[in-house]
This record gives C-alpha cells, sequence and structure tokens, in this order.
C-alpha cells in the first residue's frame, strides 16, 4: 500500500479517535459484556474485540468497499444499495443508530471538505431527507475516494476504527491497562491483509455479519441499566 503524503494525512485525520464522528458514545456491546462477566481480563477482551473486527469485515467493510469504488465509477445507485443492504445486516435498533448516527455526521463534515463533489453533497441530502439510511461505511467509502485514499487504506481504517472503538471502551469499563490494549491492537493488525483480501473479493449479496452472540449482547444494552455509553 502506497500513499502520497496527503493521501497518508487524510487518513490519518479521518482515522483519528479525535476525529469528530461520535465513536466514543458506542461500545459496540462491550459495556454489556463487561455487565455479564462475558469480558473481564485482557483474554477474553481480545476474543470479543477479534469477533467484532471479523463481523465488520464482511458486512461494514465489504459496504464500504463497494461504496468506494461505486464513487469512482460514478454510481450512485450502487452506493444506495450498499446503504440498504449493510443495514438490513444490523439486528438491533443500537447498532442501526451508531452507524446512522456516525455515518450523518461523516457526510457533514465530507461536505465541508469537498463541497463542489456532486455526489458528496447527494449523499448528504438523501440522509437529510430520508431517502438513505447514511450508514457510517458508506460514509466512509464515499469520504475517502473523495480524499484520494486507496481502497485498501480504506479498510485497514474500517478495521482501526472497529477495534479502537472496542478497546477504547474498554479502558473505561473493564480492568485492563493501555499496554494490554495496545498489544491487542498490534496482534489484531496482522489478520487485517487476509480479511481485506476476501472482502475485496465480496459483491452485496455476499455480505455477511453472523454472530449472534453480539447481537444478543447488544439487544441487552438497549434494554440495560448501564448508561456510561449510548444505548
Amino acid at each position: 500500500m502506497e500513499l502520497d503524503m496527503k493521501a497518508a494525512m487524510r487518513l490519518l485525520q479521518f482515522t483519528d479517535s479525535t476525529f469528530p464522528v461520535g465513536t466514543f458514545s458506542f461500545s459496540n456491546g462491550l459495556e454489556t459484556a463487561q455487565f455479564e462477566r462475558i469480558v473481564n481480563d485482557a483474554e477474553s477482551l481480545r476474543a470479543f474485540t477479534k469477533s467484532q473486527a471479523v463481523q465488520a469485515a464482511f458486512s461494514d467493510g465489504v459496504a464500504a468497499l463497494i461504496s468506494h469504488r461505486a464513487f469512482l465509477e460514478g454510481d450512485y445507485d450502487k452506493v444506495l444499495e450498499a446503504d440498504a443492504m449493510l443495514m438490513r445486516f444490523k439486528m438491533n435498533d443500537e447498532a442501526r443508530l451508531m452507524l446512522s448516527r456516525m455515518g450523518k455526521k461523516l457526510a457533514e463534515l465530507a461536505v465541508k471538505l469537498f463541497p463542489s463533489d456532486e455526489i458528496v453533497k447527494h449523499w448528504l441530502q438523501d440522509i437529510r431527507d430520508g431517502s438513505a439510511h447514511g450508514s457510517y461505511p458508506v460514509s466512509q467509502g464515499i469520504a475517502f475516494a473523495a480524499a484520494g485514499i486507496d481502497a485498501r487504506a480504506l479498510f485497514a481504517s474500517s478495521q482501526y476504527g472497529v477495534i479502537n472503538m472496542v478497546l477504547s471502551a474498554a479502558l473505561r469499563c473493564v480492568k485492563v491497562s493501555h499496554y494490554d490494549t495496545q498489544e491487542i491492537l498490534f496482534d489484531l493488525s496482522e489478520d487485517v491483509e487476509k480479511l481485506y483480501h476476501r472482502a475485496a473479493l465480496m459483491n452485496i449479496d455476499d455480505m455477511r455479519a453472523f454472530f449472534p452472540q453480539l447481537d444478543i449482547i447488544a439487544s441487552l444494552h438497549e434494554k440495560g441499566n448501564m448508561r456510561m455509553f449510548m444505548n
């Protein structure tokens, strides 16, 4: 993966934890997993995070890659198709809320950054009038393509975001240290290349996200008493 310096800077900007799309507001079900003692140490956190990353690779990651490709080809209908299919995969309200809220924020930012791009403007308008769900991975695909960031970097950023969301939440609700979370992040990066090669060959009908345990945890969080993270 080779990036020019401008694209590398934009990749760092879009992937940074301070990028204002609201990732810090969600735990991807970790809060309930900790409360139910499913995740209680570094070893169980590693397994939980890896499951989240694999689930995202073949659903969120595929949608991001498809929308990135569609942007470059000028195929806006494919963007909407990827957005609609991805939201069908989300079996709980919390996941749909997370993706749509973060996706809208990124779309709003993209219009500020790329004010003359017609697809970027069309995407935000469709979110605002309800013609699109506005899922975050699709917003990522559009924004990264507009910024000149290639598909491999997009996928790496998508995986980093999912993993880092869980690990950042873990520092607030699981008995682990910064050393533990950084080691997990470092180790899980070994899987990204392999996941990318599989996801890049998938089309919309190939998308899958069958991790029922994660959906059950998320459904419990929707009705739970934990309020550190959004539900």
